[in-house]
């Protein structure tokens, strides 16, 4: 029974909410992400397992720096020194927006390295491991750069080239299963793709109508035994027997993915048995800290009191305060920060400040059936004015109004 560790969606490369390392040169959030996958690396070493399964986007763009790509080699490289097999599928982050260039993990294939496997097209590979062997069904992720160099897809709307990549991608798959059930060996469908019914996490493409959705049925065929799937960041299960399950990624993105616990999947794949668990790997906390001060009498003191509850140590921490225009001018930077000094990162102060709503005319319904008095009245309740000072003001209005009325009364003198 072959156990595996699946993990995926890396995006080696995210530095947003980062500074320089000053030991190291390299930037504090790429070294959360190594030490994130250095949590996958060891797991795997330390158990034993069988094979560690990558279901794509090692890095964040299709152009990582040499030091994102030495970085994730020598993971590699400790992976196999220890003779575990990996597969490496790629992502849509790895792969070229052009037909003839190199996609992002192209260099690890190159090397011809025993043992390590790498998936730029639609493939069947039978891997041999210490408990049997594995046929992994591979769908990378389907660039439309190849549809767009046929002569045939020249002309067709987004929308038509899109329903023709989910058509070619369920004919593979359809494909997969007909040769998984021939297969003597347990079988695992691996893909980096959007399945219908996922829960979406930071990565909000797949909302946009950009991503291919293949239907659920299609990749939870019976003939596989495990499916690992890649793209979305949420960890997630969406079907049972075979589990079709998203590993998720491995380290927070942003504050989008505070609330979602980060991890990988260790699978024991057996024909029709398979059984699976969610293992957590270390994360840097994002913590997003809101507090309305527009009833305190000393705003600073109250957003003091919000900061202390909360567990900053370490953390990447987002402030947002809801105030009064007047409360906004005694809420200094130089303060709040101080309030934050224990958070690793602060990534944003914000002041949300309340603002009188501006006296409209549809507001009052008819202006025709208003006083002047009326209106004044409406006017300094919506500029918040505090109510001995419209009594005041109101006073004198009444004496200039009664002495217009006065002016317009009196007889002319022609």
């Amino acid at each position: 029974m072959p156990r595996v560790v699946h993990f995926s969606d890396l995006h080696l490369g995210v530095e947003n909410y980062g500074r320089l390392d000053v030991e190291t040169g390299l930037s504090t959030r790429l070294m959360d992400f190594l030490k994130a996958l250095d949590f996958v690396v060891e797991y795997a070493i330390g158990e034993q397992v069988d094979l560690v399964l990558f279901t794509g986007d090692a890095f964040k763009n299709r152009d990582p720096s040499p030091t994102y790509q030495r970085e994730f080699a020598r993971r590699l490289r400790r992976l196999r020194d220890a003779g575990l097999p990996v597969f490496l599928l790629v992502g849509n982050h790895d792969m070229p927006n052009a037909a003839n260039r190199a996609h992002s993990m192209e260099v690890y294939d190159t090397l011809g390295l025993d043992g390590l496997y790498v998936a730029p097209r639609p493939t069947c590979v039978e891997v041999p491991t210490r408990s049997g062997r594995l046929a992994i069904f591979a769908v990378p992720w389907v660039t439309r750069s190849r549809l767009l160099a046929r002569e045939e897809a020249r002309g067709r709307s987004n929308q038509e080239l899109v329903r023709e990549l989910q058509e070619a991608v369920v004919r593979v798959i359809e494909e997969f299963a007909r040769r998984a059930e021939q297969s003597e060996v347990p079988t695992i469908l691996a893909a980096h793709l959007t399945v219908a019914g996922a829960a979406p996490g930071a990565e909000r493409n797949v909302l946009l109508g950009h991503d291919i959705v293949v239907p659920k049925a299609v990749v939870a065929h019976p003939a596989f035994d495990y499916v690992a799937l890649g793209h979305i960041h949420k960890h997630q299960a969406l079907h049972d027997t075979p589990p079709v399950v998203y590993a998720g990624s491995v380290e927070r993105i942003d504050f989008g993915e505070a609330q979602e616990p980060k991890g990988f999947v260790v699978a024991d794949v057996r024909r029709g048995k398979t059984t699976w668990e969610f293992v957590e790997t270390p994360t840097r906390p994002l913590i997003a800290v809101e507090v309305d001060v527009r009833g305190a009498e000393d705003p600073l003191a109250a957003v003091s009191q919000a900061v202390a509850a909360q567990a900053l140590d370490g953390a990447i921490v987002k402030l947002t305060v809801h105030c009064t225009l007047e409360q906004a001018g005694r809420l200094r930077d130089t303060d709040l920060r101080r309030l934050l000094a224990d958070a690793e990162y602060i990534a944003a102060i914000q002041r949300r400040v309340e603002r009188p709503r501006r006296l409209r005319l549809g507001d009052l319904g008819s202006i025709a059936g208003r006083t002047p008095k009326e209106l004044l009245e409406r006017y300094l309740e919506q500029k918040q004015v505090e109510p001995e000072r419209a009594r005041v003001l109101l006073r004198y209005a009444e004496e200039i109004l009664g002495e217009e009325a006065e002016v317009a009364l009196a007889p002319s003198s022609s």
